[in-house]
Parts: structure tokens; sequence; C-alpha cells
């Protein structure tokens, strides 16, 4: 029976131990290292400058700079953002001008931490050539990282790594004997490995550490099941960064998908939003939001409802809460859908900004003002006319901002409209033939 792995001179994470040591080795980044790409040709021409690899937890960032720099010959130079300093940066920055033999790769992991002065401090020698940079960060560079910085950097973007990639590395992983878990000769059925891949969410790590728990959890030669992963996987959670990417994606989904109609794919995000552990207040600010920007008023009635769930939210909390934002989702990917409102108010906007700015006409300004000024003079009573329409002006120079849509009950406010500027014209042809 082999020795326990986790009692072993020198254990490592099965994680570790399988990471990729060259590039055909690296499996489900097709998109990036596949035949004919520009990252592979650059790579075996050693003609690439700095890099930065933005891409999900488990994607292979560090696995790809590993082998970037055994099959370049470079040293690797490990920096790990959160623990390194200043002092440190500038002594490995003068190593690597007194070596330039040596081809030195310095590697950054998490770089989004490096502040302004400490990514600063890289230019020089990055701009020079001294040392190249390969900057690993699973948050968008472009919220992090220095415009100086990222102009001399090629960046290049990880996808999560698919099921059936990941099915195939766990496979691999079973199997070895050197560097995996074949000395315990435990099999997976295809469901179970599936189920795995299922579990990860993309993140090969994730999936590989799943692997080695459960087998190290079952004596050796045994056959596990799905039904086995389903037991580990109740302690799921999923992958969500409340306050980044896959905050600000998912949220993104959710909009477009109840402004697209659907509302299948509403509830699918409103659900992983609150499996992440969104605030559900900023989901329901986000609802009532769109209540007037897409709905408007073809429904008016989401407004309200919107309004209601954010309420719920302050009132009432989780987990309850849930049931009024999937209310308020449902009714407002249901809804007929009109932005007439925001293009009532963009273009209202405009008019104030091209100019010129309108005044208050005399007979609509009030009439607190000295009597001398007349203020309100000549103002016809709304209500003294049929349909509350006087045929009056409220604008000296009238400009028309609001198009109604013929989509819900805006379509009756349509007609409407149009009979009133019949009425209009009739009050206005009445006053004339009076004075």
């Amino acid at each position: 029976m082999p020795e326990p792995l986790a009692q072993s001179q020198g254990y490592q994470p099965l994680a570790l131990r399988m990471r990729p040591r060259c590039l055909r080795e690296i499996i489900g980044q097709d998109a990036l290292l596949g035949a004919g790409q520009l990252l592979p040709r650059l790579i075996a021409r050693d003609a690439f400058g700095s890099l930065i690899l933005y891409g999900p937890p488990g994607s292979g960032k560090t696995s790809l700079a590993e082998v970037i720099a055994a099959e370049t010959k470079s040293q690797f130079v490990r920096v790990n953002a959160v623990l390194s300093n200043v002092a440190e940066m500038r002594e490995i920055l003068k190593m690597a001008r007194l070596q330039p033999e040596r081809h030195t790769i310095v590697f950054i992991d998490e770089i989004h931490r490096f502040n302004k002065s400490q990514q600063d401090l890289l230019l020089p020698d990055v701009e020079a050539g001294h040392v190249r940079l390969i900057g690993v960060t699973a948050h968008n560079p472009s919220f992090y990282l220095n415009a100086p910085l990222l102009s001399r950097s090629h960046l290049f973007k990880l996808e999560l790594i698919t099921t059936s990639a990941i099915v195939q590395v766990l496979r691999q992983a079973l199997a070895d004997k050197e560097r995996g878990l074949g000395t315990y000769s435990c099999q997976m059925d295809e469901a179970a490995l599936k189920s795995i891949a299922r579990l990860a969410d993309g993140d090969l790590r994730r999936a590989l550490n799943t692997l080695e728990s459960l087998i190290l959890s079952q004596p050796n030669k045994t056959t596990l099941t799905s039904e086995q992963v389903a037991t580990f996987a109740r302690e799921r959670r999923i992958r969500y960064d409340s306050d980044e990417d896959e905050h600000y994606d998912t949220v993104s989904a959710f909009i477009k998908s109840v402004r697209g109609g659907d509302p299948d794919a509403a509830l699918y995000w409103l659900a992983k939003m609150l499996a992440g552990g969104e605030d559900p207040r900023f989901i329901a600010r986000r609802l009532v939001i769109l209540a007037s920007e897409d709905v408007g008023l073809s429904d008016s009635r989401g407004l309200l409802v919107a309004v209601a769930a954010f309420q719920a939210c302050e009132y009432v909390g989780l987990p309850e809460c849930e049931y009024a934002l999937a209310h308020a989702t449902l009714f407002l990917a249901t809804a007929p859908k009109s932005n007439s409102a925001t293009l009532a108010l963009a273009a209202a906007k405009k008019g104030i900004a091209d100019g010129p700015l309108q005044a208050v006409p005399l007979w609509l300004r009030d009439r607190h003002a000295p009597r001398s000024l007349q203020h309100g003079k000549g103002y016809r009573y709304s209500h003294d006319f049929p349909e509350a329409i006087s045929g009056q002006a409220f604008m000296e120079t009238p400009q028309q901002f609001y198009q109604p849509k013929t989509v819900g009950a805006e379509a009756a406010i349509a007609e409407r409209l149009a009979r009133w500027k019949q009425l209009r014209i009739k009050e206005e042809e009445k006053l004339q033939k009076k004075t």
C-alpha cells in the first residue's frame, strides 16, 4: 500500500504535481494556444516581450507562465504581489541588469495588487528589455494596471476550462503513477468525472483538488460513483466575485435578459447572483432602474413592483426577499418594453445643451411676483377646457422630445396624445377668432 500523500516527504497537491511541463500538455486553451495562434509562435521564436495573462481562477495562467520560461530556457523569478515590496523588486531588477545572459522572466502573481509606485518601478527595465514581465491576474487589467505598463505588454486572455477538457485531465491524473493518483488503483465512472468537472465551474485546480480529496478518502482500488461526488458537493460554493468581473458580467446578463424578454435566463442569472452572495438590494436597485428605462410607460406598474421589491429587501431581508426579487424579475421580463422615457429625457437634455435656453413664457410664470411684472397674465386654466386641453403653448418655441411607442399601455397614450393634438388645434383656432 502506498504511503499516504499527506504524510509523504515533500508532499505537493495534485493540482501542482499535474501542472503542464510543455505547451502541448496545456489543455483547454485552444483559442489561445492552438495551431496558427500568435502566442505559440512568439514562444517558439523566443520573440515575445512582456505579457499579461488574464483569466479566471484555475484556467492555467501560472502553468502557462512556467511553461513559457521552460520553453525559452529563461531564468524564472517568482514574485507574489501580496508579499513583495519595493526593496525586493529593486534587487531583482538590479540582478537582471547585471546578468543579461540569463534572460530573466519576472513572474508576478496577482499583479493587480501592485500599487502605482511598484508598477512604475518596473517600467524602465521592462522598456529596456532587461527583464520580461509575465503578470497574471484574475481581474480585468484595465481597471488595475497603469496605462504605461499595459502599453508595454501583450495582453492575453485565458478562458474557463471546458467540461470535456477537465474530464480529460482528470483521467490522466487517475492513471498517472508518477505525478498523479495511479498508485491508488482507484477507478471512476464517466458520470462521476463529469460531475467533478461541472462542480469545478471551469476551474481545473478545483477539479484536481476535488479528485484528490475523493481518492484519499477511500480505500485503494475503490470505484467512485457520481453519488459519492454529489455527497462531496453539498458544501459547494459557486465562483462569484462580489465586486469584480463576475459581479458586473452577471448583473449585465441579468438586466439584458429581462430587457430581452427572457424570464428563464433572467431567473438563472438572478439565482446565480443570490447563490454567490450578492446584496439583494443591489439587484433590486437595478430592477428599479430597468422598470423606467426599459419598460416605462408600456406598463407603469413595473416601477411600482420594482420599488416594492426593493422595500421587501429592506424590510424582510434574506432569504424571504428572494421571492419578491423573483416576482419583480418575472413581471419586468414578461412586460411589454418601451424605452421612450429614456429617449425623451435624453432628447430634452440635448435640447438644453444645444440651446438657446428658453425663458419661461410670461403666462406660465408664478403670480407671486410684483403685479407690475404681469406674471401669469393670459394663462388659460386647463380644467376649463375639454379634456383639460386649453390649446395654450407651454414653451415659447415648442419642441417635441417624447415619441410614444405603440406597445402595451403606451399605445393608448399615443392615441390620447394624437387626440389632444387635434383639440389643441381647435382651441387655438377658437382663440384666434376671438382675438
